[in-house]
């Protein structure tokens, strides 16, 4: 990997693009430390000093790189564009308008596009009018008085500016992915989380049995890394023959390729469905009276992450959602019917329905290794680390290290391809 960054440094066009990404992430990270209008910088800070953070808000925070909590102009960070494009993915199944777009090509990703956009700037004032409100009431962090003046224009002003930096985070993840190497959203998210890791490890290091517990949280991860990497990388590929057919004078097909199904298709979007609807009752509960039986319940068994229903909730969740994303991006009939149009048939397996079934019966089979998999990955970090009481908020969680290791590894690729573009060495060597 090393090797391969160094080489793209050599080469002007991707030295460029590599330094007008890094550029990006910079300015990314420093947007995170502006505070927003209004917001007393010195007591949010004496207050995070001090430990008063939210437990719920514990994964926004996460992908924001820790800009939430203080309340920056990036405070919202990448979420609402994530949100709002897994939204418009699931619609394709709900309306069958965005389905057409989906199949029309590049004008109706276009299109799609521009519904996201739109759809992220209404979830980002959403957002930002829910955190002000929570700020304001002390919810967010609590016992702080991190906004002084409370009077309904500095609110507005805050909402407004917050969710313009939502708006330029989403800006510069095109600009990334239009000028840059890999995509840019997913190198933002990369940025929040890797960015946390520092102190994380310090604050390890430095607490009781410091060195001892440094350095079982490193060979976790690095071991739980490595599952990843070989995991990720792994795939199962369909053979399928193309039939031999004339067009006018000349012959096409009699070709043999493949499908490449990977273990994980649905990545880490089931643990972050799964974690952001387990928030979901700790949330609704802090806007009840503390006193109540209920209240008590989900502080106790749903809220605290070392609580077994909540891990037992956790699993379940993230069986299901990767099943269900696994299903609506990848449809069986739709690749069968593909593969028939142009030809193509799986061996031993009849084109049409038969083939539609087959791969059903593949998916289902790697789904169900895949979703296991997930679980473990989420689960082996947070119960190490619930047994060494080093905390739970620390970032080495399955979603953080499925984010590094995927983006990680798809960006890298993204460099020796165009690498091998540009230095092709030809069939001699």
């Amino acid at each position: 990997m090393l090797s391969a960054f160094a080489r793209a440094f050599r080469t002007p066009d991707l030295r460029r693009k590599l330094l007008f990404t890094i550029s990006i992430m910079a300015l990314f990270r420093v947007g995170s430390f502006v505070p927003s209008p209004g917001v007393d910088y010195g007591n949010v800070q004496q207050c995070l000093n001090n430990g008063g953070t939210s437990d719920i808000l514990g994964l926004v925070n996460l992908f924001s790189g820790g800009a939430l909590l203080q309340l920056s102009i990036f405070a919202l960070g990448i979420m609402p564009y994530i949100t709002a494009s897994i939204i418009v993915q699931l619609l394709r199944v709900v309306i069958p308008h965005f389905e057409a777009l989906h199949k029309e090509g590049q004008s109706g990703t276009a299109k799609l596009t521009q519904y996201t956009r739109y759809l992220t700037v209404g979830l980002a004032v959403l957002q930002a009018t829910t955190y002000v409100t929570m700020a304001r009431s002390g919810q967010l962090l609590p016992g702080c008085d991190v906004i002084p003046n409370t009077s309904f224009l500095t609110s507005l002003i805050i909402v407004i500016t917050m969710t313009a930096g939502a708006g330029l985070i989403m800006w510069l993840g095109e600009l990334i992915s239009e000028r840059g190497i890999g995509n840019g959203m997913s190198l933002l998210i990369f940025t929040s989380i890797a960015a946390s890791f520092p102190p994380a490890l310090w604050s390890i290091a430095g607490g009781a049995g410091g060195p001892q517990k440094f350095t079982i949280v490193i060979l976790v991860t690095l071991l739980v890394v490595a599952l990843v990497v070989f995991v990720e990388q792994s795939q199962r590929r369909i053979p399928v023959q193309y039939a031999k057919r004339m067009v006018g004078r000349k012959m096409y097909g009699g070709s043999t390729t493949y499908i490449p199904i990977k273990i994980n298709m649905a990545g880490v979007i089931p643990v972050i469905f799964a974690s952001s609807l387990l928030a979901v009752p700790g949330l609704i509960a802090q806007f009840a009276s503390p006193e109540s039986a209920w209240v008590a319940w989900v502080q106790r068994n749903i809220v605290a992450t070392s609580a077994p229903l909540h891990l037992a909730i956790y699993v379940v969740l993230i069986l299901f959602f990767c099943f269900f994303y696994t299903a609506i991006t990848f449809n069986p009939d739709e690749v069968a019917d593909n593969m028939k149009k142009y030809g193509g048939f799986v061996p031993g397996i009849r084109a049409g329905r038969p083939t539609a079934e087959y791969l059903d019966y593949v998916i289902t089979r790697i789904t169900s290794a895949g979703s296991i998999y997930l679980a473990l990955v989420a689960l082996i970090p947070t119960i190490t680390f619930i047994v060494m009481d080093v905390g739970t908020n620390i970032p080495f969680g399955g979603t953080s290290i499925l984010i590094i290791v995927g983006v990680g590894l798809e960006t890298v690729k993204q460099i020796d391809s165009q690498l091998q573009q540009r230095h092709y060495e030809g069939f001699l060597r």
